[in-house]
Order: structure tokens, then C-alpha cells, then sequence
């Protein structure tokens, strides 16, 4: 009888044996509502590898909110499953403090299978192989983690991603914000109002039901491009699940997607309940401030490169997913580039691609 021994590289998350029978610490993940906690179990695996797992539910007032049929679990859900497994894997694994602030530098995730994210009629048990490519450390200090992590469902790997990772001190970052603004006061989406005069836009244009999840405003599209204003919602329990000095990087992502969305739909004639985001990839060049207006456009047909990173601000290349444009749509995906902008200044770029639901992506 011949026994096979199984290599790191062999094994899945589902080797480690998780648990989904309750949600991690919550403050692991930098969350004050329990209910925006995802992550259920991290087990190490390996000395630069451990496996993370967590329960996506079927429901919620935000990522369960989309015009989409069949129902699928939300892609930026995912992608916050993942963050929440480098954030707690930071803590528990690398021994970041935690009164530290994390600062998000980039993002990415690729779907491939997509029967395997469908609602069903249980949460969706989600685990993921998390590796950390990058440690950047300063005098024994961890101060730097970029991740690659596989996305599983059972023992399907359903696709990728990647996350990067800088920490600060609370006085390091204190003077890190304080010289990016200048010398003004910090200020917080707990107490900051939007007094712009804006016309938010309709909810079943950028796939949702409820106004109250659309981040975009005064929008107009022109051809194969589209421009909105981003509206900052200081109080809304998800995207800003505590108060922010800045933009959070997500909320970026999500009028990336929503604004993909609407330039899909009066450009290609793209439904957002047939068209779902496979694919995002952004790297943030800089903090996006709360005073100041925010521009969104993105241009449908285009997938460029992001710009290369440099040695003086916090960020890495995160890369992006390479597809040929006439190709891409002939197959029922179509890129998406989108910026996102402060006083002409480019806070970040994003890449995305769209899939029609129900054709093999």
C-alpha cells in the first residue's frame, strides 16, 4: 500500500480544517458592528502561508442589495472577506499592534467560477489560502504585508486575489495625514456633512434597489465614457462601519463598480441585472480627502496597466487582468477603466471587467 504525503503546496484550506461557527474578534477586522464581521477561523498552514475562513450571508441591507437575477454573492463582498483575512492575519500572525492603523495600497480580485457564488438556500462557506509575498519590516517591526490568496468553496478554487497592506503607529500616522493635508485638522465622516448641491442617481441604473447604497451623483454619460460625483455617506452602517479621517479604499471600489455599471448599460446596453463585476483591480496612489469633490469616470473598451509604483508613497503595484477589448466583448466581458479624482489629482485607478450572467465568464 503506497501512503501519499500532501505538500503545503498541495493542501487547500479545507486541509486546516476551519470553523464557521462563529465570527473572529471583531476587533481583528477593525469592525465595530458584528454584523459587518465576515471571518470565522485563520489557522496557520506554513511560515509565509494560513488559511482563513468566513460565512457569507445570503441577506444584507448593502452587499445583498442588487438588482443582479440570478442572485450571486457580491463580488466587493468577497473582496472584503478578503481584507478582513489580511487584517486579522496581521494581528495574529505578525504581530501588528493593535492600535495601529492599516493603510490600504491595493486591491484585486478575479472570479472564475461563478455557479459556485450563486445564493443558494444556505451562507455561502467561503475559505481562502492566504500567502504573504511581501514583508516589508523596520527594526523587527512589521510594517508592510502584500497578500495573494486563493478563493475557495468546498474544495473549488472559485479565483483570486490580492491585498496590500502598509502600519503606522497612531503618531506616525497621525504626522503621515497631517503633511498630506498640510497642517490641517483630521477631520471625520462621523460629523463631516456633504453640503455640494448633488442629484443622486437612480438606483436601478447602477444595479441597486435601495438609494441609500448609491454613492454616485450628478452623473453623465457620453458614448463609451461616463462622469459622477461621488457622495460620501458618513453614516451609512457598511461603508463607513466607523468614523474616517479619508475616503475608504472600498467605497472607491464601489463607485468603481457602480459607475462601471452605468457606463455598461447606456454605452453597450449591458442590464445590471444580467452584468456582474468578475474582475477589479485598483492600486491607491493617495488618500482621497472628505472635503473635497470627488470625480468618478471610466471609459468601457479600455484595460490599461495602473501606473508603476514609487519608493515615496504607500503603495504597490497590484497589477491588472490583460484582455483584448474586441475579444473581451464578443465573449460577453467588457473592460472598464475608471478614475478617480481630487482637484485634478488622480487618487487611483481601477480596471474592471463585466461579465454577463449566464455566459461562461
Amino acid at each position: 500500500m503506497t501512503t501519499t504525503t500532501l505538500s503545503l503546496d498541495d493542501l487547500t484550506p479545507e486541509d486546516a480544517e476551519l470553523t464557521y461557527t462563529r465570527t473572529v474578534d471583531r476587533a481583528l477586522v477593525h469592525r465595530d458592528s458584528l454584523g459587518e464581521v465576515f471571518l470565522t477561523d485563520l489557522r496557520p498552514l506554513g511560515d509565509t502561508c494560513y488559511a482563513a475562513a468566513a460565512q457569507l450571508p445570503r441577506s444584507h441591507a448593502y452587499y445583498g442589495d442588487h438588482l443582479l437575477r440570478p442572485s450571486a454573492y457580491d463580488p466587493v463582498l468577497l473582496l472584503e472577506a478578503c481584507r478582513q483575512s489580511c487584517l486579522a492575519g496581521a494581528h495574529e500572525f505578525y504581530g501588528v499592534p493593535a492600535d495601529h492603523k492599516f493603510i490600504l495600497t491595493h486591491l484585486r480580485i478575479q472570479l472564475t467560477r461563478l455557479e459556485r457564488i450563486a445564493v443558494g438556500t444556505a451562507p455561502c462557506a467561503l475559505s481562502m489560502r492566504v500567502t504573504v509575498v511581501a514583508h516589508r519590516r523596520r527594526e523587527g517591526r512589521t510594517t508592510g504585508l502584500d497578500y495573494e490568496i486563493g478563493l475557495f468553496v468546498g474544495r473549488i478554487e472559485i479565483g483570486t486575489a490580492s491585498v496590500g497592506l502598509r502600519f503606522k503607529s497612531p503618531s506616525d500616522y497621525v504626522e503621515l495625514r497631517l503633511k498630506n493635508r498640510g497642517g490641517m485638522p483630521l477631520p471625520s465622516s462621523g460629523t463631516h456633512e456633504d453640503s455640494t448641491p448633488t442629484t443622486a442617481v437612480d438606483p436601478y441604473l447602477v444595479g441597486r434597489t435601495n438609494p441609500r447604497n448609491v454613492v454616485l451623483a450628478d452623473a453623465e454619460t457620453n458614448d463609451d465614457t461616463a462622469r459622477a460625483v461621488l457622495r460620501i455617506p458618513g453614516d451609512h452602517p457598511s461603508m463607513f462601519d466607523h468614523p474616517q479621517d479619508h475616503l475608504p479604499g472600498m467605497v472607491i471600489a464601489e463607485a468603481a463598480r457602480q459607475i462601471a455599471l452605468l457606463t455598461a448599460l447606456e454605452a453597450r446596453g449591458m442590464s445590471p441585472s444580467k452584468t456582474l463585476p468578475t474582475a477589479l483591480s485598483v492600486v491607491f496612489s493617495q488618500f482621497g480627502e472628505l472635503e473635497k469633490t470627488t470625480v468618478i469616470t471610466s471609459q468601457v473598451g479600455e484595460e490599461r496597466q495602473a501606473p508603476a509604483a514609487d519608493e515615496d508613497v504607500y503603495y504597490t503595484q497590484g497589477g491588472t487582468v490583460e484582455l483584448d477589448p474586441a475579444a473581451a466583448e464578443s465573449a460577453g466581458r467588457l473592460p472598464v477603466r475608471v478614475v478617480a479624482d481630487q482637484d485634478g489629482e488622480t487618487l487611483c485607478v481601477l480596471s474592471l471587467t463585466l461579465s454577463r450572467v449566464g455566459l461562461r465568464s
